[in-house]
């Protein structure tokens, strides 16, 4: 049950970063537009923040990894996201006034947005990694295995998302969702987390 939910994260997480990439493209175009250069910023914004991620989710897994804190990981991703909702607009606002040139405002207020849920996002599928790996000879089974996982929810989240949630949701009604079920499964996971750590009888 523990490696499924591992499986569970890693594949929520893709989804849940390729999702908000592609939102953030609807979020900042009534103030920069929809341009190359919008999109430019934004690609740049998401690579950088989950090469980051990468490598703070290889260094965190070094100490004591628990599914526990991998479920802690989705959540802290989940509710860095919640500003875009709250401060959304007033931001995309001062940044559009204080920020001529379409292209370095749209940067900027991509990362501030989502630079910190990406890398966080990102510290995932190392962490991850991690906890499934019990022997040295599995252990490019194991990564190949999660990144299968990772880089499918990655392509459903793009297609459901641009293809589906955009015409039938709100922008904020779609990222409360994502928030909402990466807050439930990272429950679910720290349940079963706890439980596997409980002391027997």
């Amino acid at each position: 049950m523990q490696r499924i939910f591992i499986f569970l994260i890693a594949g929520w997480s893709g989804f849940f970063v390729m999702a908000i990439e592609l939102l953030s493209g609807r979020i900042l175009a009534p103030n920069f537009g929809n341009s190359i250069y919008v999109w430019g910023g934004v690609i740049t914004v998401f690579m950088l923040a989950l090469s980051v991620g990468y490598l703070l989710g290889g260094r965190l897994s070094l100490r004591d990894p628990s599914l526990r804190r991998l479920a802690l990981l989705l959540m802290l991703g989940a509710a860095t996201t919640i500003p875009v909702i709250l401060l959304g607009d007033a931001v995309l606002d001062a940044v559009f006034d204080r920020v001529g040139d379409p292209r370095y405002g749209s940067l900027l207020a991509a990362t501030l947005f989502f630079f910190i849920p990406t890398a966080i996002a990102g510290m995932v599928s190392p962490y991850a990694v991690r906890l499934l790996v019990r022997d040295p000879q599995s252990s490019g089974h194991c990564a190949g295995l999660l990144y299968f996982f990772s880089t499918f929810g990655s392509a459903a989240g793009t297609i459901l998302t641009s293809f589906y949630l955009v015409l039938y949701f709100e922008i904020h009604q779609i990222l409360a969702g994502l928030i909402g079920v990466s807050l439930i499964l990272g429950s679910l996971a720290t349940v079963l987390g706890n439980r596997e750590n409980a002391p027997g009888p």
